[in-house]
């Protein structure tokens, strides 16, 4: 039975770059976003280089979301991989009274999506000849980060669950990837309220197909963390050297708004 590929976000963005990715080694795909119409067009313009393709519309946000998205993918299907690429996040002072709903939806997505269908793909990758997880951090895994405080928690989980799940598999046939890129071309920026920050004005974010393609080289590679670029590279292993403090406070600048 030939393999599935199962691609969360994958309505836009690095979501669709991991798309076209797949398609173009002429693989089985199966993706999933909440937006419907989005899915089925990129699955109109990848017809005729993927293999068969599935789509399946879910919101992550939904606590039984994603079980019931696992259920639907898995049906009839081998899943060999796996890219949790779906995320949120939200632009703000934690303890301002606001934005609670996003930043639950954040927990629910970038977390418990993540790690529960983690946890239903590697018992039926182990059985099922193998194969690739790969998620989505971000180099905001590597330290605090002030005005996306809950954001840059939930990217701590997914490094800290992805390296240890990582070694938990060591010489099995089940591989699992942290993807950890910087500022990526893509619409997280207006979902998260973020245009304005100083992090926006230091470097040009990198562009989508470019994270993607690193990723997805990654971890087919069997790689357990991928950081992209030589600057991002450097911003990830800073906070190892520099006190904790100093790192916070600096990672507050870095992501506050200019002109506040």
């Amino acid at each position: 039975m030939a393999g599935w590929t199962l691609i969360t976000g994958a309505s836009e963005g690095l979501g669709a770059e991991f798309a076209r990715l797949a398609a173009a080694e002429g693989r089985n795909l199966i993706l999933t976003a909440r937006s419907e119409d989005k899915l089925r067009a990129l699955a109109e313009a990848l017809r005729g280089c993927a293999g068969e393709i599935a789509v399946i519309p879910a919101d992550l946000a939904d606590p039984a979301g994603a079980q019931h998205l696992w259920q639907k993918a898995a049906i009839g299907r081998r899943i060999e991989i796996l890219v949790n690429n779906a995320g949120l996040g939200r632009h703000g002072a934690f303890g301002n009274g606001e934005g609670w709903d996003r930043e639950l939806a954040t927990i629910t997505v970038n977390m418990t999506a993540l790690s529960l269908l983690m946890k239903m793909a590697i018992p039926h990758m182990r059985a099922e000849r193998g194969g690739h997880i790969l998620n989505v951090a971000s180099t905001a895994a590597f330290m605090p980060g002030p005005n996306m405080a809950v954001y840059h928690a939930s990217k701590a989980y997914v490094l800290s669950l992805t390296e240890a799940v990582a070694e938990e598999l060591r010489g099995t046939d089940v591989h699992v990837c942290a993807l950890c890129p910087g500022a990526t071309q893509t619409s997280f920026f207006d979902a998260a309220d973020m245009h304005g920050i100083t992090l926006l004005s230091l470097a040009r974010p990198a562009s989508a197909e470019a994270v993607a393609r690193a990723g997805w080289h990654a971890m087919k590679a069997g790689h357990r963390l991928h950081v992209t670029g030589a600057m991002n590279k450097l911003f990830a292993f800073a906070p190892r050297l520099t006190p904790r403090g100093l790192t916070t406070f600096i990672t507050a600048k870095v992501m506050g708004k200019q002109g506040r």
